[in-house]
């Protein structure tokens, strides 16, 4: 027999208290009627007798009096079915595209279920985004939790918007891919972005979006992504897709929560944020992988922006102690109008290594990736010391590092909203190594130098290449600067002060 508790003994925000309840459990669905229609909620804290239910729609209107409140006896549970490709939800679940309710196959506890590790698979293979700084430097592996830093004010909605409409599988299974995109706290006009974008570009048909507004309840922010999550899960070990989860803003979900622990007087630890922070991170996070003997994989892509780009503030720090590496904006090659601006230096991606390679991707795509990390890394020593005695006094070697890092930044990350394949992020990254003296390149053997180095180099060397990169050099004045140190002086661009 249902029972209904007549009254409220309190109203604090978005949380309201009953007295005398029995048989109530944790993370239990409760609906309040009241005068203006049903409301629902949830139970957040169990004290003797004492629940503490949050609504999620807010208590504005709501009186002590007036309100009866039934528990219905399980947990939040999100309908799904194969249908839910093409559609588009709020925060909680509900339509948002006027084409009605999902009828439902399943339905699923929004909360999951933990994944025992003895059934995880070691995450293989790779998800290809298009963009070369992710594809060649910091490869997204299936199954992998690989987050973006940025900064407010950043180009990352508009990263977000072209790894949906440009992600892809290669091989037998690049048709069996779908993508999962969970706004949080985002304003009108960008929400009406992601859908323009994914609409106009035909993605929006193999994606399923979560959108929750900045004047959206709270409550509903703390319940996107987990939403979000249950629909990837359902499509992967259900349905047998390879599932790319993006969610963006976590930052913004780190600060509803902390809102919401602060209603709740919880004792705040650093910075506000609830002691419980890692804990909850962990529960979204740890959803991503691949289970032995099922079907599909869960990938994570999840964007936070850092509070004055403070790379150790708590939802960053924490966010990369779980992950498996990171993907870093760079503030100063955005604001030099460099897309994107991935910050190729503190970037990485931990599983790389296990998802590329001759089988995978190409069989020097390692190499050329440590031996383009290794020069970059370089190309931060020529401009510190060029700022100390003049690029005039820099070695012939240095001169070209520097030209090498203005090439690199202009061409592989500044490729704009193009898309680019694998091969044509390769063959760009060989171009770009050709630019250095031989000696110099010490992560290639001499196989992979005897086949690629200065290989066709006239046909890249005037105009644009074969995939469209962008003109590197004239192998004579380069050739020139290597045995004159003084040979091509006029050639050499100002270097750009360090980040």
């Amino acid at each position: 027999m249902a029972l209904e508790y007549l009254g409220l003994s309190e109203i604090s925000g978005p949380l309201v208290a009953l007295e005398g309840v029995t048989g109530a459990s944790f993370e239990e669905m409760a609906e309040l009627r009241t005068a203006q229609g049903p409301r629902l909620g949830r139970v957040v804290a169990l004290e003797g007798d004492r629940a503490l239910v949050q609504v999620f729609s807010g208590s504005s209107g709501l009186g002590l009096e007036g309100v009866s409140t039934r528990f219905t006896g399980r947990p939040m549970r999100l309908a799904l079915a194969a249908e839910i490709l093409g559609r588009i939800f709020n925060g909680a679940g509900q339509p948002l595209d006027g084409l009605g309710p999902v009828y439902a196959e399943t339905f699923a506890d929004i909360n999951g279920s933990p994944i025992n590790p003895v059934s995880r698979r070691y995450p293989r293979d790779y998800i290809r985004t298009g963009i070369s700084s992710i594809d060649g430097l910091i490869t997204l592996i299936r199954g992998q939790k690989l987050p973006i830093f940025s900064g407010s004010g950043m180009s990352h909605n508009r990263l977000a918007a072209q790894i949906v409409r440009q992600a892809k599988l290669s091989g037998a299974e690049k048709e069996n891919f779908c993508v999962v995109f969970c706004a949080m706290g985002v304003t009108k006009d960008v929400a009406n972005y992601f859908r323009r974008s994914f609409d106009e570009s035909g993605a929006l048909e193999r994606t399923v979006m979560f959108l929750n507004l900045s004047s959206d309840p709270i409550i509903e922010r703390i319940l996107t992504p987990r939403c979000a999550l249950t629909a990837a899960e359902y499509l992967a070990f259900e349905k047998g897709m390879h599932v790319l989860v993006v969610l963006t803003d976590m930052t913004s979900y780190a600060e509803a929560l902390r809102e919401f622990s602060s209603s709740k007087g919880e004792i705040p630890g650093r910075k506000g944020y609830p002691g419980y922070l890692y804990s909850d991170l962990a529960s979204l996070y740890e959803r991503a992988g691949i289970i032995k003997d099922r079907p599909g994989s869960v990938t994570q892509l999840p964007i936070l922006t850092m509070p004055n780009d403070d790379i150790t503030h708590p939802v960053p720090d924490l966010t990369g102690y779980i992950t498996e590496g990171q993907i870093v904006l760079d503030r100063y090659l955005d604001q030099q109008g460099i897309y994107p601006p991935v910050s190729v230096l503190p970037s990485l991606s931990r599983l790389m290594k296990d998802g590329i390679g001759e089988g995978y991707t190409r069989a020097d795509h390692a190499p050329v990736s440590n031996q383009l990390f290794a020069s970059y890394a370089k190309v931060a020593d020529a401009r510190s010391l060029a700022s100390v005695i003049g690029e005039e006094e820099l070695s012939a070697a240095d001169k070209l590092y520097l030209e090498f890092g203005r090439r690199f930044e202009e061409t592989f990350l500044g490729q704009g909203e193009t898309e680019r394949t694998m091969d044509e992020t390769l063959d760009l990254g060989w171009q770009l190594l050709n630019i250095l003296p031989k000696e110099e390149l010490e992560r290639l053997d001499g196989d992979l130098l005897e086949k690629h180095y200065r290989k066709d180099w006239m046909a890249f060397g005037k105009g644009a290449g074969p995939h469209g990169a962008a003109d590197i050099s004239d192998q004579g004045k380069l050739d020139a600067e290597q045995k004159e140190p003084d040979a091509g002086k006029a050639g050499v661009r100002p270097s750009r002060p360090q980040a």
